[in-house]
C-alpha cells in the first residue's frame, strides 16, 4: 500500500528534512511540500492526500486551525518544536505527534503508526457490493481476518463494535455504522439501534428477541415487522 503524503511547514530546512525521511520509507510517496496552510489547502483540493506531516506554528493559519477547517482531513502527523500542543493534536485525531528535531527512528515509528492506521481503515472500508468473503479488523494490536459467514451478530457501543463469532467475541475500534455500510445487505439486518444480525444464524424469534446460539438479541418495536418479514418471510410453514 502506497501512502500519498504532503509536508507542510514554514521552515525550509524542516520541510527538506521530513521530505528526505519520506524518500527512505518505501510505502511513503511524497506528492508535495507547502510552506503554509493556504498552499496546503489548495493542494488538498487538487488531489487525494492520505497523510499530512504538519507543523503547528505557521504564519496566518496554524496547523491546528487547518485541520479544524477541513471537512474530511487525511491522516495527520504533527511535527513541531512545542510539546505543549500534544493534547490539542490528539484531540483532532492525530495519528502521531513528533517533536523537533525529529530523528529518523522516531519518524519511522510515526510512519508505521500511520501505515497500520490506514491499513485498518482500508480493511473495514470495503466497497459496497464487494465480492470479498472476508475483511480485516485490528484487535489487541494485531490484524484479524473476519469471514462474513462466521459472524453471528454485531453489537455497537459508541465508537466500538463487538463482533460475535461462534467461539469468541472481538472488540474493535470502528463504529457499527461504518461496519454496516460495508456488510453484505442481503445477509445482514439491523434489528435494533445497537444490534445487527446475520439472518442465517437466527435460530428462533421469541417475543421481542432473537435467539442466536446461546445469545438473546433484542428487537426494537419499530423494526420488528421488518425483521420478521426479512428473516421469516415466506419460509414459515403452518399446520394445514
Amino acid at each position: 500500500m502506497k501512502i500519498k503524503c504532503l509536508v507542510v511547514d514554514d521552515e525550509p530546512l524542516a520541510r527538506e528534512g521530513i521530505a528526505g525521511y519520506c524518500s527512505k520509507v518505501p510505502y511513503l510517496e511524497l506528492v508535495g511540500s507547502c510552506q503554509n496552510a493556504i498552499e496546503a489547502t489548495d493542494r488538498l483540493n487538487e488531489e487525494a492526500i492520505d497523510l499530512i506531516f504538519l507543523d503547528i506554528h505557521m504564519p496566518g493559519m496554524s496547523g491546528l486551525q487547518l485541520i479544524k477547517a477541513l471537512k474530511n482531513p487525511p491522516a495527520v502527523v504533527f511535527t513541531t518544536a512545542y510539546r505543549d500542543y500534544a493534547a490539542d493534536g490528539f484531540d483532532l485525531n492525530a495519528v502521531d505527534y513528533l517533536v523537533k528535531p525529529v530523528s529518523f527512528e522516531r519518524f519511522l515509528q510515526g510512519a508505521n503508526k500511520v501505515y497500520e492506521h490506514l491499513l485498518a481503515k482500508k480493511s473495514i472500508n470495503l466497497a459496497p457490493g464487494t465480492q470479498e468473503e472476508f475483511f480485516f479488523v485490528k484487535c489487541d494490536g494485531k490484524f484479524v481476518r473476519i469471514y462474513f459467514n462466521e459472524i453471528l451478530f454485531l453489537e455497537g457501543m459508541k465508537d466500538y463494535t463487538i463482533i460475535y463469532r461462534k467461539t469468541e467475541k472481538l472488540i474493535v475500534l470502528v463504529s457499527m455504522k461504518k461496519v454496516e455500510e460495508n456488510l453484505k445487505s442481503e445477509e445482514f439486518i439491523r434489528v435494533h439501534k445497537s444490534y445487527i444480525v446475520a439472518k442465517s444464524k437466527v435460530n428462533s424469534l421469541e417475543g421481542n428477541q432473537l435467539k442466536i446460539n446461546d445469545h438473546l438479541v433484542p428487537i426494537s418495536k419499530s423494526l420488528k415487522e421488518s425483521v420478521v418479514n426479512n428473516i421469516i418471510g415466506n419460509k414459515l410453514w403452518k399446520r394445514g
